[in-house]
């Protein structure tokens, strides 16, 4: 036997071993994906998060049914790698700064689909993403992401470097993004369909239309899949020694000083188009220092110590006021008590993500204002003089006084500022009609937590 020879045996066993363990793995990961335990719990999300139909007009409620009667067909065309996704339906919707989102609904059916495969993928990837990456990740929230960067702020790192990837989720390159899944799935039949979910294209008013690059907002793999392409910029990003903080496409970069951020900037914005192929937005992205950075809709401001505290961001109270001046309009004609429903199912939503925010007065403030727009909407429902001068009089208000604001010819707002109407309807007034108070609400969410 030659010398050479037990050293070609070894790599022969070698190359063996590997193969095997890809195919292990292939079988282990399309199996695991369409299991029935694995399907079952990718049904009850989605049923969970219900949602508009996609091209085929089918809803969520009609799914279930309609896998009882065809689902041994769409298992037969996913294992022989002959199943062909849908084209999603697209849908616009206004971004809160202006402009509009592009949005992909998927069908039912590759919502349940696209759902199972993160569901399998998610254990594969989601170990080894950075500390530092906080969006659409198992046990990791827009809170921890904003408590991260109020500590990285507090530790001296008082420049911040705003990154705005334009558009990203319409850029991403598809040939760089399945070379970045390959890395870690060798699955051939699992990384055609995910190119084939890439690659299904856009209904747009009833025609298709092909898409080569991008990978809709709107779909269940999405997410994963555009924490997937970042992992690199987060990689590249710690191997520079930085601080950051990546939720999704927001990424915040934090240094010292500012000539060191304006360095950071460009230096990053060049490894993010040369190699990610993607694009920085220059006019949107920032230096800035972080007493007026934002993140996620929220803010930071230094308390006395040093401390440094979060609060609500400006533009997150201006969006607040907006969205209540229409629930509060006097043009729409409904019950106190609807109105005041429609309030509530709004600001719980809105002080359960703010509750972070360390600003108690502001809330107070906020309450005020609200207070005012109601009591203008009820000075409005009143109409005639008799009736605000009857009601003044129910509420204790002096036969006088009500007499007087009776026929003033002040503006409803001035009206609802007045001293008479906030004594005739003073806050006990809207918490005996269940009203949620902003500052109780954010009082009550903070010592829950």
């Amino acid at each position: 036997m030659s010398p050479s020879e037990p050293t070609a045996e070894r790599s022969d066993r070698s190359a063996r071993t590997e193969d095997d363990a890809h195919r292990a793995q292939e079988d282990g990961l399309w199996e695991a994906l369409l299991s029935a335990a694995n399907l079952r719990a990718a049904l009850s999300r989605v049923q969970a998060n219900r949602g508009a139909p996609g091209t085929d007009g089918m809803t969520t409620e009609e799914l279930a049914p309609w896998l009882t009667a065809h689902w041994p067909e769409v298992r037969g065309a996913l294992d022989e790698g002959t199943y062909r996704p849908s084209p999603v339906r697209r849908v616009t919707i206004p971004k809160p700064d202006g402009g509009e989102r592009l949005l992909g609904v998927p069908t039912v059916l590759d919502r349940l689909i696209q759902q199972a495969i993160a569901q399998v993928l998610v254990p594969v990837f989601d170990p080894a993403f950075s500390s530092s990456s906080y969006g659409f990740r198992p046990g990791r929230s827009a809170h921890q992401a904003v408590g991260a960067a109020a500590g990285h702020i507090e530790a001296g790192y008082r420049q911040v470097v705003d990154l705005d990837l334009d558009r990203f989720f319409d850029r991403v390159c598809h040939d760089v993004l399945m070379a970045r899944v390959a890395r870690k799935v060798t699955d051939r039949r699992l990384l055609r369909l995910i190119r084939a979910y890439l690659g299904a294209g856009v209904m747009v008013e009833g025609v298709k239309h092909q898409t080569e690059q991008g990978t809709p907002q709107g779909s269940p793999l999405s997410p994963l899949l555009s924490n997937i392409m970042l992992d690199d910029l987060d990689t590249e990003l710690e191997k520079r020694g930085h601080l950051f903080v990546r939720y999704a496409d927001d990424v915040r970069i934090f240094v010292r000083t500012r000539r060191a951020a304006e360095r950071v900037m460009a230096g990053v914005t060049g490894f993010v188009e040369d190699r990610l192929r993607l694009r920085v937005n220059a006019r949107k992205s920032s230096v800035r220092p972080a007493s007026s950075a934002t993140l996620l809709g929220f803010g930071f401001f230094f308390a006395p110590g040093g401390r440094v505290k979060v609060r609500a961001a400006p533009k997150a109270v201006k969006r607040l006021k907006a969205r209540v001046r229409k629930l509060t309009g006097r043009s729409w004609r409904v019950s106190m008590e609807l109105r005041i429903g429609a309030l509530n199912r709004f600001t719980r939503g809105w002080m359960a993500y703010f509750r972070l925010a360390e600003t108690p007065s502001v809330f107070r403030a906020l309450d005020k204002w609200l207070y005012r727009r109601l009591r203008q909407v009820r000075w409005k429902e009143w109409k005639r003089y008799s009736a605000k001068r009857r009601n003044l009089r129910a509420l204790g208000i002096p036969a006088r006084d009500a007499r007087h604001w009776a026929i003033s010819s002040k503006g409803c707002w001035r009206i609802a500022g007045s001293p008479v109407l906030q004594r005739a309807l003073p806050r006990s007034y809207w918490d005996d009609l269940g009203l949620q108070s902003l500052s109780q609400s954010w009082l009550r969410l903070r010592t829950a937590t």
